[in-house]
């Protein structure tokens, strides 16, 4: 059952400096949430409790951003947030919308899963052999659960690692992924982020590596309310999908920011073993730090600090050799990428 927010009038005031605070809502061991939003279009930020209309006035900082710590919020509290004393929404860094896409956001502590994959390492990018899996189609229940079951079958056909087609929550139950519109959020009919780290750890123990479709070009239409929180979007660039993400306009430090916690936190928190970069052509990036280049220097270091192999392997149509090329020489250092034209060609025969 949803748990209420206090009472209290207002947030106690965050250390100054909100803006370094990670994004969505954060639990800790004294009982207390800290909340920090990115919503330099609101002036004012509620945090409203799910049910009984309670409300949090969050702490307005740097930015744009909003953030406090609010006492008693224990994991398992739904909430939204009040934009300007009007619109409802839910979190963009929501881990968990246990309605859907127009229901509250769920708080969510991602750190107290009993792992026991500490001896995994991951897999040298050379010996990866792909089984690429949709989790709503492949068993019966359509679940994240469902696939521990069949991991021994998997391994028999001698693949090495299983990609997921994208989790990131979605509008309704089907669909291929590529429509999600709360990307830190696991999609809820799949199971949600507790299912999610079951599955990791138990292909880990099966010697399974776990590859991750994410998709930074675009998001889905329904349920996509970032644009009312801050200029995610761009009109300078145009995808075949949706609106271009804004990774080079005004502002686009932090929309970068917002993607880069988000790619990271699945290599921490869900132990994923690389993430497909979903048509990174349509990522239109012309600043002299792009995006990309900045998460695989990040992904690099989180990798060495958790002694672990973890990959980006792009999708892309540009066959540009400077996605794969070292940074040193002047590439962006990502790990792989899809050979789109050999793809192409099977089809074609």
């Amino acid at each position: 059952m949803a748990r209420p927010i206090p009472q209290p009038a207002d947030a106690q005031a965050c250390p100054a400096n909100s803006s370094r605070k990670p994004l969505g809502a954060w639990p800790s061991d004294d009982g207390s949430c800290t909340f920090t939003l990115w919503a330099p279009l609101a002036r004012n930020v509620q945090v409203v409790s799910s049910g009984d209309d309670r409300s949090v006035t969050l702490v307005p900082g740097d930015h744009g951003f909003h953030s406090g710590a609010i006492p008693g919020v224990e994991p398992g509290t739904r909430y939204m947030y009040r934009l300007d004393g009007k619109n409802e929404r839910p979190d963009p860094a929501s881990r968990y919308q246990p309605d859907g896409v127009f229901g509250p956001s769920e708080v969510v502590d991602v750190s107290d899963f009993a792992w026991t994959d500490r001896d995994w390492q991951g897999l040298e990018l050379q010996d990866y052999i792909f089984y690429e899996l949709h989790v709503g189609t492949y068993t019966a229940s359509g679940t994240l659960d469902g696939i521990i079951d069949h991991l021994a079958e998997l391994k028999s056909l001698g693949i090495t690692a299983i990609e997921l087609m994208p989790l990131a929550q979605f509008s309704g139950s089907r669909n291929w992924g590529y429509d999600g519109v709360f990307p830190f959020a696991v999609q809820n009919n799949y199971g949600g982020p507790r299912s999610l780290q079951r599955l990791v750890n138990a292909c880990h123990a099966a010697s399974l590596a776990v590859v991750l479709d994410v998709v930074y070009n675009h998001l889905g239409p329904e349920g996509n309310f970032l644009g009312e929180f801050a200029p995610y979007f761009t009109d300078r660039y145009r995808t075949p999908w949706g609106q271009a993400v804004n990774f080079d306009g005004a502002h686009s430090d932090h929309v970068v920011r917002y993607f880069m916690e988000n790619a990271l936190g699945w290599i921490r928190d869900f132990h994923i073993d690389a993430l497909r970069l979903d048509a990174i052509h349509g990522i239109v990036d012309r600043s002299a730090q792009p995006f990309l280049a900045m998460l695989s220097s990040a992904v690099d270091e989180l990798a060495q600090q958790t002694k672990r192999h973890v990959y980006l392997i792009a999708e892309s149509d540009l066959n540009d050799s400077r996605f794969v090329t070292s940074q040193e020489l002047g590439g962006y250092g990502l790990h792989g990428q899809w050979n789109d034209d050999f793809h192409h060609a099977l089809h074609s025969l």
